[in-house]
């Protein structure tokens, strides 16, 4: 399986009247993409907005990011199980627009009123404080805004924004089609090195059974009680895993995070190099029991150990009592004779002198942070807002208290900041000891 990422850079967004690439900008017209996703009639509303890196805007309401891509060859079409039939993904060639990214807006209140089900959505700052806390603020954004009919359930409303997400995404892309391509770079596993170690990434997918949706799907099927699964790294290039659009938070990375999986890229930079990547295993954590934890934890590494790696890197996506798994995977690796290295997140609270862990084992001894989740944050009032909403619910609970989002606001956590945490170490961080 080999996949052709052919690169379109993108430095500028302008809303015309047609949908062309040239040298950088992206014309959009508006009114054929409203049109596309209108053609809903679960949506009330689209509009669009163009945000650049540096102005002083904040948008309200996000519920997913993600890159443009098309295929141009080869079987099957991007974000396959959502926009089109299941067809296998990963080879051929897929068109890319770099430096952008839609952000998929919604106003939308959910059906579930309390628990972990609860409907959230994120902000974003473009300048200041916000900006630093977040990789999306240096992309060039296009803006969907969408209004939904009441009564939707949860599944239905992911499904509908979801599906207009990724056909704005795609028909964004469709502008490169017949175009000549900054670069190209080519994901290739094909034969292994001799004599270099086999290194497979262990990708743990927060999972929530009480509700329609997971968190985190394959090929459109939400991912719940399944055990472990080999995919191919390639596939994620090609959209073929999305996340939960009505849970908008940091700390669950978005399809654009997917696409552009810093793990998936680096290990392919390394491949035939230092190491041969054997592949992807997608493992579900927060399992409800302890038995349940176990079990998963002894069945990926069960699947690691049939590949024959020798190493692995661990990473997850989620919060609370997730992590168990997480550990009691990397303990299940290293009493098989695979070396592991965790690679998460800190809590460590607004001060960083709490715990950076909510959980231990002796095995975990190779530990990369990719940063703090907890330390506190305040923004200063934007001279515009863009997207659904003009009051911010800082808290997830029925009732709570809304902020103006025109004006100054103060966190304790970077949940709120789509993008606000580092899950799997895409950007830089330097640590410091006083």
């Amino acid at each position: 399986m080999q996949l052709e990422m052919a690169e379109f850079p993108v430095t500028r967004i302008t809303l015309g009247n047609g949908l062309r690439y040239h040298s950088g900008t992206l014309e959009v017209d508006q009114e054929e993409l409203t049109a596309l996703v209108m053609r809903d009639e679960r949506i009330q509303d689209a509009r669009l907005a163009v945000v650049a890196p540096g102005e002083k805007i904040r948008i309200t309401g996000i519920r997913d990011v993600i890159e443009p891509r098309v295929k141009v060859e080869g079987k099957g079409q991007v974000f396959p199980g959502v926009l089109g039939p299941v067809a296998p993904v990963g080879d051929g060639r897929t068109h890319r627009l770099s430096g952008m990214a839609v952000l998929l807006t919604a106003e939308y209140e959910g059906t579930i009123r309390a628990g972990l089900g609860v409907q959230r959505s994120a902000i974003l700052d473009m300048w200041g404080p916000g900006a630093e806390a977040s990789r999306f603020s240096s992309l060039v954004n296009l803006v969907l805004i969408l209004r939904l009919t009441g009564g939707l359930s949860e599944i239905e409303a992911h499904t509908v924004m979801q599906q207009a997400g990724c056909e704005v995404a795609k028909r964004l892309a469709e502008a490169t089609i017949g175009l000549k391509p900054k670069r190209v770079e080519s994901y290739y596993l094909g034969k292994e090195k001799p004599k270099l170690p086999r290194v497979a990434l262990i990708q743990g997918c927060l999972t929530d059974n009480h509700h329609s949706h997971s968190g985190v799907s394959y090929y459109g099927l939400s991912i719940r009680e399944s055990l472990a699964t080999l995919i191919h790294p390639n596939e994620l290039l090609d959209g073929a895993i999305t996340i939960n659009t009505t849970r908008g938070i940091a700390y669950h990375p978005t399809t654009w995070d997917w696409q552009n999986h810093p793990i998936v890229l680096s290990l392919y930079r390394e491949h035939r190099r230092q190491l041969n990547f054997a592949g992807i295993i997608l493992e579900r954590i927060r399992f409800q029991t302890h038995q349940g934890k176990e079990v998963i934890a002894q069945n990926t590494a069960q699947l690691a150990s049939t590949l024959g790696v020798d190493g692995a890197l661990v990473a997850w996506l989620g919060s609370g009592n997730a992590f168990v798994d997480v550990m009691l995977t990397v303990q299940a690796c290293e009493r098989r004779g695979i070396k592991t290295v965790l690679v998460t997140y800190e809590y460590g609270g607004k001060e960083g002198i709490d715990s950076p862990l909510l959980y231990y084992v002796s095995e975990a001894n190779a530990v990369v942070s990719t940063g703090s989740r907890d330390r506190w944050l305040d923004l200063t009032a934007p001279d515009k807002v863009v997207g659904p909403y003009e009051e911010i619910q800082i808290l997830s609970y029925p009732g709570a208290p809304k902020a103006a989002a025109n004006g100054p606001l103060s966190f304790d956590a970077r949940d709120m900041i789509i993008g606000g945490v580092d899950n799997w170490g895409g950007q830089g961080w330097t640590c410091r000891a006083y």
